[in-house]
Parts: C-alpha cells; structure tokens; sequence
C-alpha cells in the first residue's frame, strides 16, 4: 500500500493534461490530471514494477513497457507521451530525477570520448539489424533522419524529397563539387546530390557495414559508381579537400568531448570557398545526458547537442557560422509517420525478432515523437563557412535553388518513367 499511495502522489503532482487512470499490481486504482486531453488507462503487473518506476521513471518506464510488465489498457501510447508530457514543457523535473541526471552527467564524464572502437560498436547496436525492418517504416529511399514537410499533406516520401531537396539548396550544391557526406546512411542524399544537383563526386562515409553494402549496390545500380564512392570510414581519417560538406543525422554520435575534434577537421577538409551543412537533432534547453532509456536500448553513445555546447567548438576550428535554422515539429511528423507505417507491418517484425522488440521499438517511435510533439527536441541546421563572401546576402536562394532542383528530380524521373510506360 505505500507504493501505491507513493504513486498516486507523483501522477497526481505531476500536471498531467487528461486523464490518467493507474490500476496497481494488487488492483488498487486511481486517476489524475485535469481531464482536458486523452484518457488513458495503465496497469503495472507487479510491485517491483511500481517500485522500479518510482525510483527512476526516465529509464524504467520505457524498460517496464518493453518487458510487458507495464501495460496501456485504454489509449494508446502517443496519448500517454500527451498526458504526461503536454503540460510539462520547461517544468522543472522531480528532485530525485535531477539527482539521477547528475550521476548520469557525471559517468559520461568518466566514460569519456565515442573512441574509433567505441563508435563502431556503437553503430553497429543500431544499424547492423536486419535490413527488411527499416523497410517496413521507412521511405522508398530508406531516409532515416528528419523529413522536411514543407507544404501541408505531404507524404513521407515527398517529405523527405523536400528535405534533400532543401539541404542541397543550403549547400549551394551543384556542377564540379566535390562532395563529402559524413555519415552517409543507406546513401540516398549522396546520390541524390550527384544524380539530380549534377556534383561531380561524392564520397559518402560510414560505420555500417551493412549500410556501406546498400549504399554501394544503389549506386551501381543507377549507373553512378564512378562518381559517388561509399567507404567505411570513420570522419576523423578522412583525407583529402571538399567544396561541400554535409553531415546528416550522425552529429548525435559524435560525443561533446569530440566536438572540437568534429569541426576542426571539417575545416581541414573544406576548400576556402567552400560550405558545410550540418542537420543534427539538437536541444533548446539547458545541456542534459541524453534520456537513459534510448541510449541503453537504441542509441548506445548518443548525445542531442544544445546550440551552447556546439558553438565554442565551431569558434574555435575558425568556421564561420553562415545560417541555423531550427525545426521544430517536423520530427515529430516523420516519427509519426514512421511509427503507423512499423504498426501496419508489426507482425513481420516480430516475424523478423519478436513481440518484445515490437514494444521495444513502438517505445521508441513513440517517446521520440513526444519529445519533439511536447519536450525540448528539435532539429538544428547549421550552415558554415570558411568565407563571408560564398553564400549569398539574403535567403532568397534556398527557394530559388529548391526551385530548380525540383525541375532536375522531374529530369532524372522522366527517363525510367518513359521506359517503364513502353514495357
């Protein structure tokens, strides 16, 4: 009975927005929040459970959920991320979280840097796992980073397009350039930045094998291995000079203690007149550890940077920051959409693991849509320079290079379009 009373008094101080109903393990219930939003029924299955939630709630509430000991009876779980989170943005957090972030703040600093080794294995946790699962959520390009919804009602996939698309505009990416893409992923914007904004080479970096294998087997089949090469390679043995440099959703792996690292080698391999595009999960708020629960489970070394711990580092290497734009909520639609997309295919992933690496993963979509949707979470785009006079004085640009690039991705199209309506 005293964790029961213990749980009733953090739900009911801890401004929910709906409805909460908490059924215990030995059937004791109660509700809180200000009835304004979802209604959403949870029920613990033991009261180790309940004592494990009460002693860290940002590690074990993810773990309890994965291990079915923690059940969401009624509403689903973005409704839970709601009522738990939607009144809570800028909160300060309990007194025993603040603790336990200390002690997590304090081992990272004992762990120290994401090491060549450290990083690979890192990698390999994530993006080593079978290649039919990112099939089944992702696009048809296999993007697994932010998706850029630039007009209302886009599809993913013409969400993600847009994304190339606009990244490609910022570069100012075209004819000649000798292209760098650092963590490259299955390769789509580096063919994407040969085949449709005419670079004249592309050399994509990774640390996933399997990613490399992809990578490497789409360029060949667009006829583009002369011109986009995929390596395994970690950034800091990078050799050679770029005009561009892009780096899409692989910054939240690189650790603060490698920071100054990351950009002083950008610099290096950055022609005088050349520009850098960094797209990186970030935070608005005070630096923190990342959430324990993906960085056990699903990020291993992981790290959302704010603005305040990047920006000392771009100081120092002597790049010179050209633009950030910030998205705020285009994550959260492109987890959302991710996630109905691994629903509609969640019996061929158990197929492909099993029912607890669905929960794992439904979690894991789930708690990442909320923390963009309700928390801190944003995406930084962070343009950099090594000269004032290469990007233009005022924006225009972007819509005019987008624009143009939209004409281009018509060109490419119209070939296999032909070919494929005479068959």
């Amino acid at each position: 009975m005293l964790l029961d009373r213990l749980l009733e008094r953090t739900f009911s101080v801890s401004g929910l927005s709906g409805t909460l109903t908490v059924v215990t393990a030995d059937g004791h219930r109660f509700r809180a929040g200000d009835g304004d939003g979802p209604a959403v029924t949870v029920r613990f299955l033991d009261w180790a459970a309940e004592r494990d939630l009460l002693l860290d709630p940002e590690l074990k509430f993810g773990e309890l959920f994965t291990d079915g000991r923690l059940l969401v009876e009624a509403g689903s779980l973005p409704e839970l991320m709601t009522v738990l989170l939607a009144r809570n943005h800028g909160a300060p957090p309990l007194r025993r979280i603040r603790v336990l972030t200390a002690l997590r703040r304090l081992a990272r600093r004992i762990i120290g840097r994401n090491t060549l080794s450290r990083s690979r294995r890192n990698v390999e946790r994530h993006y080593e796992l079978d290649t039919h699962l990112y099939d089944l959520f992702l696009d048809a390009n296999w993007v697994y980073s932010c998706a850029y919804y630039a007009a209302p009602g886009m599809s993913l996939e013409e969400a993600q397009a847009a994304k190339m698309r606009h990244i490609a505009a910022k570069l100012l990416a075209g004819p000649g350039h000798r292209v760098l893409d650092i963590g490259c992923g299955w390769g789509a914007l580096g063919l994407y930045l040969a085949d449709v904004a005419g670079c004249a080479t592309v050399r994509g970096i990774t640390l996933s094998a399997e990613q490399h294998r992809v990578a490497q087997a789409r360029a060949a089949e667009r006829g583009l291995s002369s011109r986009v090469r995929f390596a395994l390679e970690d950034y800091r043995l990078v050799r050679g000079c770029f005009d561009r440099i892009v780096s899409v959703g692989m910054f939240e792996h690189v650790g603060p203690a490698d920071y100054d690292t990351f950009f002083r080698i950008a610099r290096d391999r950055l022609t005088d007149d050349g520009v850098m595009l960094l797209h990186t999960i970030g935070r608005t708020g005070e630096p923190a550890p990342t959430n324990p629960w993906i960085t056990r489970y699903i990020f291993p070394g992981g790290h959302l940077p704010t603005l305040s711990e990047m920006m000392p580092a771009i100081e120092r290497s002597g790049l010179i920051l050209a633009d950030i734009e910030v998205l705020q909520l285009h994550y959260a639609e492109t987890l959302r959409d991710w996630r109905a997309r691994f629903l509609a295919h969640r019996d061929e992933a158990a197929a492909l693991y099993d029912e607890r690496f669905c929960r794992m993963w439904d979690w894991y979509l789930a708690s990442a849509e909320a923390a963009f949707r309700h928390e801190d979470a944003v995406v930084f785009q962070i343009q950099l320079v090594r000269r004032k006079d290469v990007v233009p004085f005022t924006r225009d640009y972007v819509a005019e290079a987008e624009a143009r690039l939209r004409q281009a991705e018509d060109d490419v199209r119209a070939p296999t379009e032909r070919l494929l309506a005479s068959a």
